[in-house]
C-alpha cells in the first residue's frame, strides 16, 4: 500500500515559516502515523552559502531598519511576484527544486513561505501536477502569498480569506484552518508539576518572550518589570540571542530568585502552561501559540506590516492588549494577583474554543489528502 508523501517547503526569514511547516508535519503523522512527511528550508537545503547570507541579512534589516520593512510590505501588498522575479529565484537559488521533488515524490506539496510557494507555483506552470496547497502564517494576506496555481490556500481566520476572495480567488480555493501549532501546545499540563520541572515558585508568573531571533527592542520597559521581581516570577525568554542573554545575567536588575533568562527552549508549551501572562512581539506562529493556550498577550514592538496586523487583530479579538507603557505593565501585574485572574483565563479558553481548534490544519489537509 503506497504511503502519503507530504513535502513541507519554507524558508528561514524568522522562525514561525519553518514551525508551522513542523507543526503541520507532526500533526499529521499524530493523526495518521502512516503519512511521511519532509520539512525543507528550501534557500538552505539547495544553496547552503548564499541562502543563510539572505537571512542574515533580512535579520539585519528587522533590526536595523523595521521601517523599511514597512514601507515595502505596504508598497507591495496588493502584487502577487512577478513573472520575472519568480524565474529569477527560480534561476539562482532553485534551480534544483524540480529534480527533490522528482526525487521525494511527495502526493502533496505544503508550502508556509511566499518564496518556496512561488518556485513551486512556476514548476506547475511548467507541467508538475503534485497538488500545491499554501500555509499563510500570518493573520493577514498579502500578496505575495498569491498565485493562480495554488490548488489550496490554508488560511488563519475568514477575515483572511475575505481578502483573499476580494482579490478574486475563489472561495473554494480557501479554507479557514487556523494557523498549526505542534501536538505539544493541544494538551494542558499540571501546574505544581511544572512549577516543581522549573523550579518554580508558586506565584503569579510572567512569560516574556522575543521570538525565535530573540529580538527585543523595547530595553527600559523590560527592565521596569523587574521592579515588580519580589511580587511577580519573571520568565525572559531570548531565543538564539546569547548576546542579549549574557547582557542581562550580568545585569543585577535580572539578579534575582523570582527572575529565569532562558535561551532556546523546545518547552514554550509547557512554560505558558506555567505563565499568568505572555509579553510577546506579535508573530503569528507565538501568537498562535498564546492563542492555544488561553494565555493573556501583551504585544510589544510589532515590526511593520505582518506583525501590526497581527497584533490589530489579537487585540480586537480580546485576546491581548499593546505594551505601550509602564502603565500597562503596572495593570496586567496587579492584575494577575488577583483571584479574578482565574476566571479570565478560563474566559480566554472558551473564547478560543470557539474560535480556533489547534488540531484543525491537521485534520483539514488529511480530509482533503484523502
Amino acid at each position: 500500500m503506497h504511503k502519503k508523501r507530504v513535502l513541507l517547503l519554507s524558508e528561514g526569514f524568522g522562525s514561525g515559516h519553518t514551525q508551522a511547516a513542523y507543526a503541520l508535519a507532526v500533526g499529521l503523522r499524530s493523526l495518521d502515523p502512516s503519512i511521511q512527511t519532509r520539512v525543507i528550508e528550501l534557500g538552505n537545503f539547495l544553496n547552503p552559502v548564499i541562502g543563510p547570507l539572505i537571512v542574515s541579512a533580512y535579520r539585519r534589516t528587522v533590526t536595523k531598519q523595521p521601517k523599511l520593512l514597512g514601507m515595502v510590505y505596504r508598497r507591495q501588498y496588493k502584487k502577487s511576484l512577478n513573472r520575472f522575479t519568480q524565474l529569477a529565484l527560480h534561476r539562482l537559488f532553485y534551480t534544483h527544486t524540480s529534480q527533490v521533488i522528482s526525487q521525494l515524490k511527495p502526493d502533496l506539496i505544503v508550502c508556509t513561505h511566499p518564496v518556496p510557494n512561488a518556485v513551486v507555483s512556476r514548476l506547475k506552470r511548467l507541467g508538475l501536477s503534485t497538488p500545491l496547497y499554501t500555509l499563510i502564517t500570518d493573520y493577514d494576506a498579502h500578496g505575495t502569498w498569491t498565485s493562480s496555481e495554488v490548488n489550496k490556500y490554508l488560511v488563519s481566520t475568514v477575515e483572511v480569506k475575505k481578502k483573499l476572495t476580494d482579490r478574486g480567488i475563489s472561495a473554494s480555493r480557501i479554507q479557514v484552518t487556523g494557523i498549526p501549532v505542534h501536538p505539544n501546545f493541544w494538551q494542558t499540563h499540571d501546574k505544581s508539576e511544572l512549577q516543581a520541572q522549573f523550579d518554580l515558585k508558586p506565584i503569579p508568573t510572567v512569560l516574556i518572550m522575543g521570538g525565535g531571533w530573540g529580538i527585543m527592542y523595547s530595553d527600559d520597559l523590560l527592565s521596569y518589570m523587574t521592579r515588580w521581581r519580589d511580587r511577580v516570577q519573571l520568565i525572559y525568554c531570548v531565543g538564539n540571542n546569547e548576546k542579549v542573554r549574557e547582557r542581562m545575567l550580568a545585569d543585577p536588575d535580572y539578579q534575582h530568585p523570582n527572575i529565569k533568562v532562558l535561551g532556546f527552549t523546545k518547552e514554550i508549551n509547557k512554560l505558558m502552561d506555567v505563565s499568568d501572562l505572555l509579553i510577546t512581539k506579535p508573530g503569528g506562529m507565538t501568537c498562535t501559540e498564546g492563542l492555544s493556550k488561553g494565555i493573556p498577550m501583551l504585544f510589544y514592538e510589532p515590526i511593520p506590516g505582518q506583525e501590526e496586523v497581527n497584533c490589530e487583530y489579537f487585540v480586537a479579538s480580546g485576546f491581548g492588549e499593546m505594551l505601550e507603557s509602564t502603565g500597562t505593565i503596572d495593570k496586567w501585574f496587579e492584575q494577575i494577583q488577583e483571584p479574578s485572574s482565574v476566571k479570565y483565563r478560563s474566559d480566554l479558553m472558551h473564547k478560543r474554543n470557539q474560535q480556533y481548534n489547534p488540531m484543525e490544519c491537521s485534520r483539514v489537509v488529511l480530509q482533503l489528502m484523502q
